[in-house]
């Protein structure tokens, strides 16, 4: 349920009333009003939030006399009525008792306002939420947009905002229209900004689209944009197609990783310039969220659709089953078509609409109907994750001991050596050696020769990839006159930067140093499979077998987590 502040003049959209939330209402863009017997209470603040929203009203002599706020109105959904609280000196009324300042009143539904001395009506209502229908537009409207004003989303009349509210207990569950965003708004959460174009309804399907790409290009013709100003619409049948989706019942969103933003390479202010710029071109309501760093926000993970769903759709259910995405991150090969020689600089796009189980589409394929290009996925695909393997092998071998020994892991980074080991050896008494913790291969082996020498038993957890770093150990073993033993983690190349990543999105702890990726390429040229040859006396393959802390993050690891 919703319940709604109508204007009876239709001077601006409905606007919210949340339950239990107090909301004035005074001079100020929402209501429109610039009655100087508005009360010039807290004008400041609001005039500072328009500047800073970019507000500007020809018919009004600056902004400093902005958002005089008049009465206080608190909604109460129990008994479908609203709190009214006079705040100015100027007299409100409803249904014709005056308020006094600082006097309140029960504004029943059915009953009439007005903000102040007899003028600017309003009513309210509530009625269940429900996605949006578009409706056609009237002959207003099309005189407006020939004339080059913009679009407002249609207000609905008192009357009408009343037949929806008694209706709601016929139809339980059933589908009333969502309000539309009454004006430009910016938010920000940690690395997501979320834009919402005025006209932009609450709808239980949506059409996502990347930006870069799929929606505009380079006027320059190079890859990367020159400034702010250096785009253009990708192809002419896009405005066309977005509005027919619009017109169709979908939500448009856009969906784009912007990381230069967290390292400092691109202004946010100027960025959200040019879409606000782009969505104007369009010439339709459009919902904007954008990636600005790593994280669980970053294409092709669903942090960006979660957010949508959960806070940015004013409660409206998604049925997933009914949205689409298009993107040009694709994973086409080069020369995927004819005149296209550039590979497809990633695969973040196709996997953003697996990761999230709706249809996929490229650009092309969308908007001029080519018929669809072939792909690469990667390598890894954590939905096809391996389960019931022993957690090493072979099974029937111990995997401790009792006498002094010493034991050498070799993998990847982010194969999962740490956890194995803090969890099956450190904590039956082996001595731990990591170069992370003491600095230098000469510590390790000087740690090593200590424990061996005193009859304890030692792990080291290094990548040890190569035989130099392994004939440091095999040799300090020997001298001991004790056991050395390999334990081979065979998480893959691929599957291990998985991990890498999924750790840098979910681990606050300390003990893993950051792993770039010139480090887990140098990682990959050094590996050399060991052998019993080395002066190993045995070697156990140790199987990844992931443990979760909860159910939430499990979901989040058998995600496509980089294209």
């Amino acid at each position: 349920m919703e319940c709604l502040l109508v204007s009876e003049a239709g001077a601006h959209s409905p606007l919210p009333l949340p339950p239990g939330t107090a909301r004035t209402l005074g001079r100020g863009p929402d209501t429109r009003v610039t009655d100087r017997h508005c009360s010039r209470r807290q004008g400041g603040r609001w005039a500072r939030v328009l500047l800073e929203n970019g507000w500007r009203d020809e018919g009004v002599e600056g902004l400093e006399g902005w958002g005089r706020e008049r009465v206080q109105l608190v909604a109460d959904y129990k008994s479908k009525s609203v709190r009214v609280k006079q705040l100015g000196t100027n007299p409100t009324s409803v249904n014709g008792q005056v308020l006094s300042p600082g006097s309140e009143a029960v504004w029943e539904e059915g009953a009439t306002l007005h903000l102040v001395n007899g003028q600017y009506p309003y009513s309210f209502c509530f009625r269940p939420l429900e996605p949006a229908v578009h409706q056609p537009p009237s002959h207003s409207d099309r005189k407006r947009a020939r004339e080059g004003a913009a679009e407002e989303p249609a207000v609905p009349s008192k009357q009408a905002c009343m037949e929806e509210s008694r209706q709601e207990e016929v139809v339980r569950g059933g589908v009333g229209k969502a309000p539309a965003w009454p004006q430009d708004t910016w938010i920000e959460d940690e690395s997501l900004l979320v834009f919402t174009k005025a006209g932009v309804c609450a709808r239980s399907k949506f059409a996502g689209f990347d930006i870069d790409g799929t929606i505009i290009t380079t006027k320059s013709g190079k890859v990367f944009p020159t400034g702010v100003d250096d785009w253009r619409i990708l192809f002419p049948e896009i405005p066309k197609r977005l509005k027919q989706l619009f017109q169709d019942g979908y939500k448009l969103v856009f969906f784009t990783n912007q990381r230069g933003i967290s390292r400092g390479k691109l202004r946010p202010q100027d960025f959200q310039r040019k879409v606000e710029a782009v969505i104007s071109k369009l010439g339709v309501p459009v919902q904007v969220y954008v990636s600005t760093g790593l994280g669980f926000y970053r294409k092709p993970l669903l942090g960006m659709l979660d957010h949508l769903r959960k806070q940015g759709n004013d409660g409206v259910e998604i049925d997933l089953d009914k949205c689409l995405y298009v993107g040009d991150a694709a994973g086409r090969p080069p020369d995927w078509a004819p005149g296209r020689k550039k590979k497809d600089f990633s695969c973040s796009d196709r996997l953003f609409a697996l990761n999230a189980g709706i249809p996929f589409n490229t650009p092309e394929e969308f908007f001029l109907g080519w018929k669809p290009a072939t792909f690469r996925l990667p390598e890894f695909d954590p939905r096809k994750l391996q389960t019931g393997l022993p957690q090493y092998e072979p099974p029937s071998a111990p995997l401790t001991v009792p006498g002094s020994e010493l034991i050498v892991a070799v993998g990847f980074p982010g194969s999962g050596k740490s956890t194995f080991i803090r969890d099956f050896l450190v904590t039956e008494g082996y001595v731990y050696v990591n170069r992370d913790t003491l600095g230098s291969w000469q510590k390790c082996v000087s740690v090593c020769e200590a424990a061996l020498g005193s009859g304890k038993r030692a792990v080291v957890d290094n990548t040890n990839l190569d035989l130099e770093s392994r004939s440091r150990y095999t040799e300090c073993a020997r001298k001991a006159g004790v056991p050395c033993r390999c334990f081979l983690f065979t998480t893959t190349f691929e599957h291990s930067k998985h991990n890498i990543r999924f750790r840098e999105m979910t681990y606050t702890g300390d003990g893993h140093a950051p792993v770039n990726e010139v480090v887990m390429n140098s990682s990959r040229k050094r590996y050399a499979e060991p052998t019993l040859s080395e002066g190993f006396s045995a070697i156990l393959r140790i199987n990844f077998l992931p443990r979760f802390r909860d159910a939430k993050l499990q979901e989040h690891y058998h995600l496509f987590s980089e294209g």
